[in-house]
């Protein structure tokens, strides 16, 4: 199954509606979808590593866009859902801290929580919670999601063969690690709330 799925986002890669699927994908996973666009990204990639430059762009774009709905999720929503979750976990008394926390150092969190496994949803969802300055809150998803997105275009232009030929000889291995790494980043995430 695990060869299918490798062999059909391979073949995507050549295909026109690739990447609508890779910029949905990108979308969805800032704001409320649990699968990070990586499951297309490096297998494309890896089957076109001249054309990883555009699939990180499409990545970039896609996921600050769907950073936008998450934060509007946080923004919007809080009154209702947002703030029934925040009792349901606890939290209640703990706000106005974590605005002021959030406030203080809310460019180093973006910044950094981009660019690792923990879901970058928590991240969006958060600044518009904490009704952090939107268009700061642009940029840093600009910067942070592009760097993670172009330094995996990087790697796979570069050496985008060799990894390509040690991904098919252990596929199950790879995904295993991948896997891990996700589930790791939920892990983390849940701790620090």
């Amino acid at each position: 199954m695990l060869k299918r799925i490798y062999d059909w986002c391979i073949a995507a890669a050549d295909k026109p509606y690739a990447l609508w699927i890779l910029a949905a994908i990108s979308f969805a996973e800032s704001s409320f979808f649990p699968v990070p666009p990586d499951v297309m990204l490096a297998p494309m990639s890896l089957a076109r590593p001249k054309r990883a430059w555009l699939f990180a762009g499409v990545c970039t774009v896609a996921s600050v866009l769907g950073g936008l709905l998450g934060y509007a999720i946080g923004a919007l929503l809080y009154d209702s859902l947002g703030h029934w979750l925040i009792q349901l976990y606890g939290l209640g008394d703990k706000v106005e801290t974590f605005r002021e926390g959030y406030a203080r150092w809310g460019s180093l969190i973006i910044l950094l929580k981009g660019l690792t496994p923990i879901p970058y949803k928590l991240v969006t969802i958060t600044s518009g919670f904490a009704g952090y300055n939107i268009w700061l809150f642009i940029l840093l998803s600009i910067i942070t999601r592009g760097a993670r997105f172009f330094i995996a275009a990087l790697l796979m232009n570069r050496y985008g063969d060799w990894i390509r030929v040690r991904v098919e000889e252990h596929l199950g291995l790879a995904v295993a690690v991948f896997a891990a790494v996700l589930v790791a980043g939920f892990i983390i995430a849940f701790k620090m709330i």
